[in-house]
Parts: structure tokens; C-alpha cells; sequence
């Protein structure tokens, strides 16, 4: 998986905003504000990894139940596939 091309994280007066650029930028309409473990997912992702991949790095980053990291990362990919900005090829 992997953050599709056109789609980046920046930090804006403390707080994650994924912004678009070039063509992104005309077929999506709207704004994606990320807490830290989801731009820590987002980093991740930028990189590309597997699920397992990103459950591991998250357990490794934040103390936390893997029945817990799993549930955060499968809220984080749906919202992210229901924006269309995964690649998961």
C-alpha cells in the first residue's frame, strides 16, 4: 500500500493537513486533517508498506494493545480508501 502520487502531509501551526497538488489537486475536493498516529500511518504509508508492515511499526511507536493498533489502523484505512488516496497495488 502506498499514499497515491499528489497527496502530501504538512504541518500547519501544530496540526497534520494532508494538501493536494497538481492534478490531485482538481479531483479532490475537500481537506484531510490528521491527528500524530495518523500522520505517523501517513509517513508510513508515504513509504509504502503491508498491513503488517504498518501494524509493526506502530506497535514498535506507540505503547499500545494490537487489538487496539489494529482497529486505529483499519479506521485509518477505510477513511483513507473512501477518499481515494491509497494505492494498493
Amino acid at each position: 500500500m502506498k499514499i497515491k502520487k499528489g497527496f502530501i502531509l504538512r504541518q500547519v501551526a501544530g496540526k497534520y493537513i494532508v494538501v493536494t497538488i497538481g492534478q490531485a489537486s482538481v479531483d479532490f475536493n475537500g481537506a484531510i486533517n490528521l491527528n500524530d498516529t495518523g500522520a505517523f500511518l501517513w509517513e508510513q504509508l508515504a513509504k509504502g508498506c503491508t498491513y503488517d508492515e504498518l501494524l509493526s511499526a506502530l506497535l514498535g511507536e506507540y505503547d499500545v494493545a494490537e487489538d487496539i493498533a489494529r482497529r486505529d489502523i483499519d479506521a485509518f484505512l477505510e477513511t483513507a480508501r473512501n477518499s481515494g488516496i491509497i494505492d494498493e497495488d
